[in-house]
């Protein structure tokens, strides 16, 4: 494996000092990489290196674990992002005291520069000793003559979600997709539900395709009705294609027509209507899928076959249910939670093999827990397990089971499990904004904010309007003191949610030391909070950014008499810490740990919790979470 360094020389003319320092950093981050994957460094070339692996497999693991690592640190593109290329090829060497030589090597050397900033190239050979190893899909590059080679040499890129491009059997058009909301065109008004609900199966059944990017339902959904052209809404959610369509219910038949527009040129590239019985919609779906694979040119392996054909029939009447929970899912309150955990429930009552309506009972189930129930309560766990298992026994491919099981075993205080399930509902959904977005959290939780910058990216890219996680990617950033990348972020929350826009730009005013420009913000953010307690403890926190302390502990006394709920504990804690109180911050803070809704990463990494941190009760706390 050679790794080389993108623009070294450039910019080691334009700052020498600042280059090599960077250098120095990037190798800090890159070689402890090696050894874990059985890799021993032969040599250094300065702004690169030469790497010995046992195995082909490890060596491109090893690679994409660099990238990926890589990729987190330089999100946004910051003029001192460093980028390598990496090229891996397998064969006999010839050892030589502390070096290595023969064609092996000489091909490597000449891979790596077929590989684009921050990309992997890999030749035929690792090719054939990888596929179907890894995640990640090898592309094959066209034919290209590489410097001192006579023998032509097949070449694959390995296709990275964080690189800038990504080509499809040699072309550069995108492929990624969103699913517009399909209309309601049935006699009865009501009928809404199951349009709505089969856009977003038809979300999840295309996300199954690996080599498409699908955009989740929180995007597309605000563009229902919308007068927007195909290429605006192309431009605003980053993707070349887009399904439209309408469903017509009569009876138990329906009538779904669906076409799919290339944004480019606003032209069809496939059109189908389909008249079918209730219970024959999976078959429909499916059927959906291939043709919008095959219209898009996307190879559909054994495995992905496999998938689209495994769902079984449903009782109509059960499906239905089903889908009506589904247009429940679209609002975290508390009614709309409830309502949707009651259309599961009769859905799986109507008929007991309906695995996807038991993993959206799970889902459905933990989403109140952690929006509305006192975090004290434990009722919700065993109902979260037993629907998930229940899920994954009729149907393995489902991906919400298993980030219904992150969440019982992250309550457990099991991480590595917790982690083990998020990878596997991202395995079976690679778009799956929600899960991207708990990895994310769960991530930054243990302390690997690099990794958790990432997976919020991949979350932005399969849902990119999604407040929710712009709001947490931007707090992420300000904590990290990325403020560049921070403030870019921020700025895409505004009109999408004014509060978390407000609050997150006072914060990174704050990062900047602009005092009066945060507390503005922040007063502008407290007349957007719907509740009493919110504003208090937004005034509490703007009297003690004002210096006025004890207006602020004042309010802060007012918590002691109220339910231990939410973050408000840790905001309480928070408050305290800045005030230099770290006495009454550690006794709300375990407060906030034996409800067992403690968000750590908060005290983690911003420099204005370094007494916190200093503290040994800090310590102590991080063994209680399991987190030392």
């Amino acid at each position: 494996m050679f790794t080389d360094v993108v623009g070294f020389t450039a910019s080691a003319q334009a700052d020498e000092a600042g280059t090599l320092a960077r250098l120095r950093e990037l190798n800090e981050l890159v070689r402890p990489l090696f050894a874990p994957f059985g890799g021993h460094e032969i040599k250094s070339t300065g702004d690169g290196s030469l790497i010995a692996f046992d195995s082909a497999l490890k060596a491109t693991e090893c690679a994409v674990e660099i990238q990926q690592r890589l990729a987190g640190r330089a999100v946004g593109g910051s003029p001192s992002a460093t980028q390598l290329r990496v090229g891996i090829h397998v064969g006999d060497v010839e050892e030589s005291e502390e070096d290595v030589f023969g064609d092996a090597v000489n091909v490597a050397s000449r891979i790596v520069a077929i590989a684009e900033p921050g990309g992997i190239c890999v030749s035929g050979a690792v090719h054939d000793q990888v596929r179907n190893k890894i995640s990640q899909r090898l592309e094959r590059l066209p034919p290209a003559p590489l410097k001192g080679i006579q023998t032509p040499i097949d070449i694959y890129r390995v296709v990275l979600p964080w690189t800038g491009r990504d080509t499809v059997h040699g072309n550069s058009a995108s492929t990624g997709l969103a699913v517009l909301p399909f209309t309601n065109i049935s006699p009865d008004p009501k009928d809404e539900y199951i349009a709505d609900g089969l856009t977003e199966e038809l979300i999840t059944v295309l996300s199954q395709l690996r080599d498409l990017r699908v955009i989740s339902r929180t995007s597309v959904m605000l563009y229902k009705a919308t007068p927007k052209s195909a290429s605006q809404i192309g431009a605003e959610l980053g993707v070349s294609s887009l399904l439209e369509g309408s469903v017509r219910k009569a009876g138990n038949r329906l009538r779904i027509t669906a076409q799919l527009i290339e944004v480019r040129t606003d032209r069809h590239l496939w059109a189908k209507t389909f008249d079918r019985e209730l219970d024959d919609v999976f078959a429909v779906q499916t059927e959906i899928a291939k043709q919008v694979a095959d219209a898009l040119r996307l190879e559909l392996r054994p495995a992905d076959e496999a998938r689209l054909s495994s769902r079984h029939t449903v009782r109509p009447e059960s499906y239905l249910a089903y889908l009506h929970g589904l247009t429940f899912l679209r609002d975290t309150s508390s009614a709309s939670l409830q309502a949707a955990q009651r259309q599961f429930e009769m859905a799986v009552s109507l008929d007991p093999t309906n695995a996807g309506a038991y993993g959206a009972l799970a889902f459905s189930t933990w989403s109140f827990a952690l929006w509305h129930m006192d975090p004290s309560r434990t009722d919700w766990v065993e109902k979260v397990r037993a629907s998930a298992a229940r899920a994954l026994e009729l149907d393995p491919n489902l991906p919400e089971p298993h980030i219904g099981m992150a969440a019982v075993l992250f309550r457990e205080q099991n991480y590595t499990g917790m982690e083990r399930e998020f990878r596997l509902a991202l395995s079976l959904n690679p778009s799956h904004a929600l899960a991207h977005n708990q990895y994310a959290e769960i991530l930054d939780f243990v302390g690997r904010a690099e990794e958790a910058l990432l997976e919020f990216r991949l979350a932005e890219a399969a849902d990119p309007l999604w407040a929710f996680n712009l709001q947490a990617l931007a707090q992420l950033l300000v904590r990290l003191r990325r403020l560049d990348e921070a403030r870019v972020t921020i700025d895409k929350i505004r009109g999408l949610a004014p509060f978390d826009f407000h609050w997150q730009l006072g914060d990174y005013y704050f990062a900047q030391s602009d005092v009066a420009k945060g507390l503005e913000e922040w007063r502008l953010a407290e007349t957007l909070e719907p509740t009493a307690r919110g504003k208090r403890i937004i005034r509490a926190w703007i009297l003690a950014r004002s210096g006025e302390s004890e207006k602020a502990r004042a309010i802060l006394r007012e918590e002691e008499t109220l339910p231990l709920f939410g973050q408000f504990p840790t905001n309480v804690a928070q408050i305290y810490a800045e005030l230099g109180d770290l006495d009454e911050c550690f006794r709300w803070l375990d407060k906030s740990f034996a409800v067992h809704d403690l968000p750590i990463m908060m005290f983690r990494f911003d420099p204005r919790y370094e007494n916190v941190r200093r503290d040994p009760r800090y310590q102590t706390l991080l063994e209680k979470m399991n987190l030392a």
